[in-house]
């Protein structure tokens, strides 16, 4: 069941190392809208950047392709990113998930999903081999007290 979204807005970009930091500042940019704290904007940021980073190194090895971002403001203060590509996908995702594992060569630590899980409440991962993979993360946000006048 989709959960309606008070906000929304779907960035589509390049899959270049570079548009990295701008998936990430854009995620940042969007989120400050719901006044997060300093550790929930950088939970966010490194969330968006692990699973942006996964799409360009592993979805497109060999080409550049189109990575699509999602965001959304949920109830109950619930931001939801969800980041696509259409590439490779991922034979195994239980695999994919595990610590450690990689099919980026040595440079990678193998750790992308387990970041992503440890800095959002909820982490979803769907692919199909040949024809991409999605990642849905969703994060509460603490509510904060509006000042009195």
């Amino acid at each position: 069941m989709r959960t309606k979204a008070m906000n929304e807005v779907t960035l589509q970009f390049p899959s270049r190392s570079a548009n990295e930091g701008f998936a990430r500042s854009a995620a940042a940019c969007f989120a400050a809208q719901m006044d997060p704290t300093l550790n929930e904007l950088e939970d966010i940021k490194t969330a968006v950047s692990e699973a942006v980073t996964n799409a360009i190194v592993h979805a497109y090895p060999e080409d550049i392709g189109q990575v699509q971002m999602k965001l959304r403001i949920c109830a109950e203060n619930v931001l939801e990113i969800t980041v696509r590509d259409h590439g490779r996908g991922i034979p195994d995702v239980e695999k994919a998930r595990q610590p450690m594992f990689t099919t980026g060569g040595e440079e990678r630590s193998g750790m992308g999903f387990t970041i992503m899980e440890s800095f959002m409440d909820r982490l979803t991962v769907r692919s199909q081999p040949g024809r991409g993979t999605t990642v849905v993360m969703r994060k509460r946000l603490a509510p904060r007290m509006k000042a009195v006048k």
